[in-house]
């Protein structure tokens, strides 16, 4: 076996927002228990930047890739495509609005859902295909996590922000994710603590961040004004136990937890 430690895989996730009767709420997704990774956890939709994310098809049909170099428009663009993969909520226009597309537009794309996630296609051709312009300018870089070394299956991760379109109404796919909800920031961190969901730690960090803000608007315009610091998460053994830790300028309210003593 290889000591030499796994390459992080690039990937991106989105926090899909909307203004609910009693706060602001973050579309999440439970992840179906066959899968190897966050298995029944409840997570933001998101998976790995596909090769064909930066293309320069797709660079020519995206608002706000100007000034962005290929990595940086990979993730944002894998995190649009994963979003629509995943919920069927698609940020694109077409090219004579500047609004998102409405509910019913997307609905009538749903099959390419399948074709991108099986990789039949990729995002740039279903641009072509449709004559859409991904709307990239609608998205807050809000972190980015990488899994520590000595990880099985590591992943360097950016999250971002957008505002969902008010009449759409996100779905789980039903194959990586198996449920899902709408729901406020307190609420997932509440329920958390009670044992009733599964929240990873980089998650769970995401979830207490995002729940300093009481309105979408302030969420995007709070993303808007903040660094964003590369958090490399590692543990330390102390004589209580082994704890989980990030570096405390990263901004987040926890910077080390306690992990659970494995079973002998």
């Amino acid at each position: 076996m290889s000591d030499q430690p796994v390459t992080p895989r690039p990937a991106a996730t989105v926090l899909m927002l909307r203004d609910g009767p009693k706060g602001m709420e973050v579309f999440m997704v439970k992840r179906h228990h066959q899968i190897d990774f966050a298995t029944g956890a409840l997570v933001f939709p998101g998976g790995s930047v596909d090769p064909g994310d930066s293309s320069a098809t797709v660079r020519a049909r995206c608002d706000g890739a100007e000034g962005l170099n290929d990595e940086e428009l990979s993730f944002r663009v894998a995190s649009v495509r994963e979003a629509f993969e995943e919920t069927g909520l698609l940020l694109c226009r077409r090219p004579d609005t500047d609004h998102v597309l409405e509910a019913e537009e997307c609905d009538a794309l749903a099959p390419y859902r399948d074709k991108l996630e099986a990789n039949e296609l990729d995002f740039g051709q279903f641009l072509d295909a449709e004559d859409l312009i991904c709307c990239l300018n609608r998205l807050a870089h809000f972190a980015h996590w990488i899994t520590p070394a000595g990880m099985p299956k590591r992943f360097d991760t950016h999250f971002f922000l957008a505002r969902a379109p008010a009449d759409h109404l996100a779905v789980h796919d039903g194959h990586e994710s198996v449920d899902s909800v709408w729901i406020r920031p307190a609420d997932v961190l509440e329920q958390a603590a009670r044992g009733q969901r599964t929240v990873i730690f980089p998650t769970l960090r995401n979830v207490e961040k995002l729940a300093n803000f009481a309105t979408v608007d302030d969420a995007l315009a709070g993303a808007a004004a903040a660094a964003v610091v590369r958090v490399l998460p590692w543990t330390e053994r102390r004589e209580d136990g082994v704890y989980l830790c990030i570096q405390p300028e990263a901004g987040y309210a926890v910077s080390e937890e306690k992990m659970p003593e494995r079973p002998a």
